[in-house]
């Protein structure tokens, strides 16, 4: 698939913004005053902003408010309910923080449920998606999704060590992930003879290219990446996202001036880790449409 930079951004700061969210509504932490407005600007800029580079993807972004009428059937459109839903409880929970100097438990915990929630309908849309064998592997896809914005939102939080274990449950998940879609298209079984349906003659193989230039789906869905370069953006991606985090916050340090730097650090090289395994996981998804042009 093509990695489009909107689609990037936007899984990246939802991902990282929600996750924050997530973690606020339950008190970690327990902030209050200007410094809870500190947070949540930071986390409602994070989320808002993925959520608008969303529909920079879009033909016709000014209709994107439709999507909301087809949440019984669209993931895109439980994505849009859910997220409008955390955004207005956590604003209400953030009032009582900022300006009442107190929280509320039941509004918190409401508000963390929709915000993670929000990342689970976000990684749906890819996971249910059979014409794409390495994202439609469930739970793999949303634990990707699920356990990155936890541990960014842990993070984000100062919650160094929910930040740890999260962290570790992210890298494994990433590398089940990896390891599982690797294989995830030739398990499907889907080839050129199942997709025409002349399988039982013989090998099915293409004649002739089926255009002699490109077109919009050689553009969007039949983006081809080198194995030498793929392995080198997954250790690139795993050392920034997960291994340099935790050694930033394994590190034993005195000064509280250099446990902030670390800390900073760490959140730096998680978003530019996950940005990058984020890239990944749209520029090796081999969508089925690749077998017509004889990519697969």
């Amino acid at each position: 698939m093509h990695p489009a930079p909107s689609v990037i951004a936007f899984t990246t700061l939802s991902g990282l913004g929600f996750g924050l969210l997530f973690s606020l509504g339950l008190g970690l932490p327990a902030v209050t005053g200007w410094v809870a407005f500190v947070f949540y600007a930071i986390a409602y800029a994070l989320a808002v902003g993925g959520l608008l580079a969303s529909t920079l993807h879009l033909g016709r972004p000014e209709r994107a408010w439709k999507a909301f009428s087809q949440w019984r059937s669209s993931w895109l459109s439980r994505e849009g309910c859910c997220a409008v839903a955390a955004l207005l409880t956590m604003g209400l929970y953030a009032i009582g923080a900022i300006f009442l100097e107190t929280h509320w438990p039941l509004i918190g915990a409401l508000g963390a449920a929709l915000s993670i929630a929000t990342v689970f309908t976000t990684s749906m849309i890819y996971a249910q998606l059979r014409t794409v064998p390495r994202w439609n592997m469930i739970p793999l896809t949303p634990a990707l999704f699920l356990t990155l914005s936890l541990a960014g939102g842990a993070l984000l939080a100062g919650q160094e060590s929910k930040a740890t274990g999260l962290l570790v449950l992210a890298g494994l998940t990433l590398l089940a992930h990896w390891h599982q879609g690797d294989r995830a298209f030739d398990s499907s079984g889907t080839t050129m003879a199942s997709a025409t349906g002349l399988g039982t003659g013989g090998q099915v193989r293409a004649l002739e290219p089926p255009h002699t230039g490109t077109n919009y789906l050689l553009r969007e869905f039949v983006h081809q990446l080198g194995r030498k370069h793929a392995t080198r953006l997954r250790v690139i991606g795993f050392v920034l996202a997960i291994v340099l985090p935790l050694l930033c916050l394994a590190l034993p340090v005195g000064g509280l001036a250099l446990k902030h730097a670390l800390a900073g650090l760490a959140v730096l090289s998680h978003i530019i880790g996950v940005a990058c395994t984020r890239w990944l996981f749209f520029a090796e998804a081999e969508h089925v449409v690749g077998l017509y042009y004889g990519k697969r």
